[in-house]
């Protein structure tokens, strides 16, 4: 494992399906920490490794972090027909409501699945599992995304599924940290504002994120608390980052900014990308593969911190080869446990 000390603190996104030259020199000369892939990157299983491949190299860090959000339903980068469908998170909590025991090994064996589908094809994280707990008036942006409306359900569920992952050679990133599931809008497209006092939030919204605080990776919301921080969202928020994620959670991860194009935020994305690293973000995330934003969020930062490259550098640790799966067997199990929601 190896990461350059002169790193660009950033995961970016790339224009499509093959890099280009001017891609490659870009990467070369600022050296991030990883890539992400979205559905305009992928084509078919070759493809994709050898994008994949032509990658490797111009990371800072070595195995190379190449994410993608594979979370199944709505949220699924790769689809049929080259890739299995996978079900959106609530049956699983569905199913752990009749049998927690069967809804554990369910998820387990789905994100082993998926962890099986992400290593072959030389991705080693996934933006997965999402432990935001819906609450009343939650935006539909989480949704059949979310495992339960039990905090402790998530968290055991949310468990389960990044062991899935981590058995199968690939690092979970628990999302939205410290919680999206009260927001009334879709940070997407607008700022959402949650007015929730502290406490509550620490008794419930916080709960699964605790539970897994000894995750490799987590991704913020862009939500403001208005109780912790009345004028800006978790991911440019110092105050946030340090007394609820770093010290109320406890999480000690590396920390990845949700997508820093998404509208909830303001500024220049150079702006944004600089907000996100005061605040104490460890990495930017830039998605769309703009070219000329990769380069004015590669410029806006500053060189990664000591206890940034510490958390990176854990955070790669926790890669391991795959163990041992039967795929048909796993698959077979999962679905025959599934079915017993519908039944």
């Amino acid at each position: 494992m190896r990461i350059d000390a002169g790193l660009c603190p950033a995961v970016f996104g790339l224009s499509g399906p093959v890099l280009t030259d001017r891609e490659r020199d870009l990467f070369a000369r600022i050296k991030p920490f990883g890539f992400i892939l979205f559905a305009r990157n992928v084509e078919t299983p070759d493809q994709v490794r050898v994008l994949a491949d032509s990658l490797r190299p111009l990371a800072a860090a070595s195995p190379c972090p190449i994410l993608i959000d594979q979370e199944g339903g709505r949220v699924a980068r790769l689809r049929p027909p080259h890739w299995p469908a996978y079900p959106a998170g609530d049956v699983f909590g569905r199913l752990f409501e009749r049998d927690p025991l069967a809804g554990r090994r369910a998820i387990y064996l789905n994100y082993r699945l998926i962890a099986e589908d992400l290593h072959a094809l030389g991705i080693n994280v996934d933006c997965v599992p999402v432990l935001d707990v819906p609450a009343r008036g939650g935006h539909g942006v989480i949704g059949d995304r979310a495992y339960s409306r039990s905090p402790e359900a998530v968290a055991v569920l949310g468990r389960e599924a990044s062991a899935g992952l981590m058995d199968g050679g690939v690092l979970p990133v628990i999302k939205h940290i410290p919680g999206h599931g009260r927001a009334a809008a879709d940070s997407h497209l607008e700022l959402p504002t949650v007015t929730t006092r502290r406490a509550t939030l620490r008794s419930r919204d916080f709960v699964p994120f605790r539970a897994l605080r000894d995750a490799p990776f987590a991704m913020t919301a862009h939500v403001v608390y208005a109780d912790l921080d009345p004028h800006r969202p978790a991911t440019t928020s110092p105050f946030v980052i340090e007394h609820a994620i770093r010290r109320d959670i406890g999480f000690d991860g590396a920390l990845i900014s949700d997508d820093l194009n998404m509208q909830a935020l303001s500024g220049s994305l150079g702006a944004r990308a600089r907000a996100a690293q005061d605040a104490g973000c460890d990495l930017a995330l830039h998605c769309n593969g703009e070219f000329d934003e990769i380069e004015a969020v590669a410029e806006a930062l500053a060189p990664a911190s000591p206890a940034t490259l510490r958390r990176l550098k854990r955070a790669l640790l926790w890669l391991a080869p795959p163990k041992h799966f039967d795929i048909e067997a796993g698959r077979w199990e999962r679905d025959r446990l599934l079915a017993r929601v519908e039944a």
